[in-house]
């Protein structure tokens, strides 16, 4: 399967998310044979991450967004497993601070941006600024919805500047959300997860889709595509990001670099 072609947002196209099953699996049928798959595609993930980071010419940025429980920080966990952290910074993104607001809203974004030769991964990212803000009314139209040719122009200032931009919308249903709210609060280990406001955010779902269906439909583009990964099955949802990364990453075929001098000639005593 070509994960890329499949759940690429082609730029221009208009994104319906009620045509997208979450719970797609395609040809895997069994959860081990996935796993195992998932496991060598994280192994070569890794060698090509130690090669970017001793080339440091480029650097990768991977987006999450999700519904609530869609599963962020799982997929970073399941994905990112064998990267050297050496190589490898998270952003999970909140409520903007008081000093946060007091610059435009991609202030905070551009500092987060990964240095040449890193992995940059956001949780939540910039997307907020026309997903929350719109449902919750926190700004005026006319606001929010200049920000999606903004944030087009953003990331293409940074695929310029060697940023190679991913960004994957988890799709889960809304069924799925009911039953993995149900286990935070049924499972003790998972107590610590449940927050009663997503109980109220739940009830904004369709407010929430059509929010995001227009920054998928506004902002997949050529050098920052998104891509809608079904997620209802937490083990093809990794295997799909990882496969997606593992084909970026041989795209940049990065290199080691060359030696500054001769080494034959170095002799240590």
């Amino acid at each position: 399967m070509d994960f890329h072609s499949k759940f690429v947002v082609r730029p221009n196209s208009k994104v319906n998310l009620s045509r997208h099953d979450a719970e797609f699996t395609g040809k895997y049928k069994e959860k081990e044979v996935a796993k195992r798959e998932l496991e060598e595609t994280v192994a070569e993930i890794s060698k090509l991450q130690t090669v970017l980071y001793a080339e440091s010419r480029r650097a990768l940025l991977v987006v999450f967004q999700a519904m609530d429980t869609g599963g962020k920080d799982g997929a970073i966990r399941g994905v990112f497993s064998g990267v050297n952290p050496q190589g490898c910074r998270v952003t999970a993104f909140k409520a903007p601070s008081h000093d946060e607001l007091a610059h435009d809203f991609l202030w905070r974004i551009h500092a987060a941006v990964p240095p040449k030769g890193y992995i940059g991964i956001f949780n939540r990212s910039h997307y907020e600024e026309v997903l929350i803000v719109r449902v919750h009314n926190l700004v005026p139209k006319e606001v929010w919805s200049r920000r999606y040719k903004q944030i087009n122009e953003f990331e293409d200032i940074l695929a310029q500047n060697n940023v190679a931009i991913l960004k994957f919308y988890l799709h889960i249903s809304k069924d799925q959300q009911k039953e993995r709210l149900q286990a935070r609060l049924k499972d003790p280990e998972k107590n610590w997860k449940f927050n009663p406001e997503d109980l109220n955010e739940r009830k904004l779902w369709p407010h929430y889709t059509r929010a995001y269906e227009e920054a998928l439909s506004q902002c997949s583009t050529e050098a920052a595509p998104w891509f809608v990964i079904p997620s209802n099955k937490k083990w093809f949802r990794n295997l799909a990001i990882a496969k997606i990364i593992l084909q970026k990453l041989k795209s940049l075929n990065p290199k080691f670099p060359k030696p500054q001098m001769d080494l034959s000639k170095i002799v240590i005593r």
